[in-house]
């Protein structure tokens, strides 16, 4: 494959058969892929906790319930 380097940045070429821009800078594309799992991971945790703070809230509510029942003689 034929490559030209892109203009003022080092990691970028055009691959001269596709046309196509190819990046060469493969510590960079680590660290994305290292912080873009980071990011994902913690958003699953935050979902993870509304999910069950929700579940603690529905519980709680259906106690309250049972105990104003209990309180009313029902």
């Amino acid at each position: 494959m034929e490559y030209i380097k892109v203009k003022d940045k080092d990691h970028l070429a055009r691959d001269m058969n596709s046309n196509g821009i190819v990046n060469f800078d493969m510590e960079g594309y680590e660290k994305y892929i290292e912080n873009y799992k980071r990011v994902y991971s913690e958003s699953q945790k935050i979902k993870n906790l509304e999910s069950e703070l929700s579940e603690i809230k529905d519980n709680l509510n259906e106690i309250k319930s049972l105990l104003r029942n209990l309180a009313n003689g029902s």
